[in-house]
């Protein structure tokens, strides 16, 4: 059993209470909306980011109704962020699934996303705690900037891990900590605890990420799905990042700042930074990130929920898909 399945085992009941709740909120009469949602939650993810809050709470605390309506709100946004981004990227395939853009159009895509936001909100309202309330919200800000501060970042080539840490903490790592705070909010965590977590879910948000990134500079058929797609599209990440800064190339600078590559062109970038020791260098960044992280619990209340979450980020940084 991996360490996420043996999370997930501990929390089973309430992760079963959690989808209910989903389920609850996006119910509707209209037939097609419900043909579209069903279809769509048949293929929900690993639920990380409600693990987060679930796991943020018990640090602190029990798990009661608060908590799985802050987790079910924290996770229809990041479903909407999802169905948005696909119509952006015009993604045919999403866990190896038809997107709902493919299966229909961007037309009902959008909309549909607009519903899981709707949902969203209701769900954090339900709550009846203004800083959740206000955290899920302020969510929605940091996501939006994430992908426009990605577009600009690819349009005008700021080469640099500056950029790249700013993008992913908006599009990425601001989901783990809004995860951490409405865990800690919903159950009254001690402020400075509550900040100390935070930093902590920033730090495995980012290690998300960047292990994302990794997984694009390998054959689809090492992988297991799609690669190559950031570099298709002219977005440069960790691993290329440093393979230009090591080992200089023009043509490789220049293929890296184009706007859309062919597939042996996407090929040649991936083993440029490969070879140059990109894949090595993203890994050494996430252990640091984890150490710091782990440093940082070590100053919380032990505990389970405590070993959860360290287990997490190994999870995360050896994951496979």
């Amino acid at each position: 059993m991996s360490p996420l399945e043996s999370i997930k085992a501990s929390l089973d009941p309430e992760l079963t209470r959690l989808n209910e709740l989903i389920h609850e909120q996006l119910s509707t009469d209209n037939p097609l909306m419900t043909d579209i949602i069903e279809g769509y939650l048949r293929s929900k993810g690993k639920q990380i980011r409600p693990l987060v809050v679930m796991l943020s709470a018990r640090l602190f605390g029990q798990i009661d109704d608060k908590v799985l309506s802050a987790a079910a709100a924290v996770d229809l946004l990041h479903n909407a962020s999802l169905i948005h981004d696909d119509v952006v990227d015009e993604s045919k395939l999403r866990r190896g699934i038809p997107t709902i853009n493919a299966l229909w159009d961007n037309h009902i895509a959008v909309l549909i996303g607009d519903y899981f936001v709707s949902a969203a909100l209701h769900r954090a309202i339900a709550t009846a705690d203004m800083d959740i309330v206000s955290t899920v919200g302020r969510l929605g800000t940091l996501l939006s900037l994430g992908e426009i501060d990605q577009i600009y970042n690819t349009r005008e080539h700021e080469l640099s891990e500056e950029a790249y840490y700013r993008i992913i903490n908006f599009k990425t790592a601001s989901l783990f900590v809004a995860c951490a705070r409405v865990g800690c909010y919903a159950t009254g965590a001690p402020a400075r605890q509550a900040d100390t977590l935070a930093e902590v879910a920033e730090l495995l948000g980012l290690c998300f990420q960047i292990r994302d990134d990794v997984f694009d500079y390998f054959p689809a058929d090492k992988v297991g799905k799609p690669t190559g797609n950031d570099l298709r599209e002219g977005k440069v990440t960790l691993p290329l990042l440093h393979a230009l800064e090591v080992a200089p190339d023009p043509a490789m600078l220049e293929l890296a700042t184009r706007q859309s590559l062919d597939p042996d062109q996407v090929e040649l970038l991936q083993r440029y930074a490969r070879e140059a020791g990109g894949i090595e260098y993203a890994y050494a960044s996430m252990a640091r990130l984890r150490d710091r992280a782990l440093a940082l619990m070590a100053t919380l209340p032990p505990g389970p929920a405590a070993d959860s979450i360290a287990q997490l980020f190994d999870y995360i940084i050896s994951r496979d898909f």
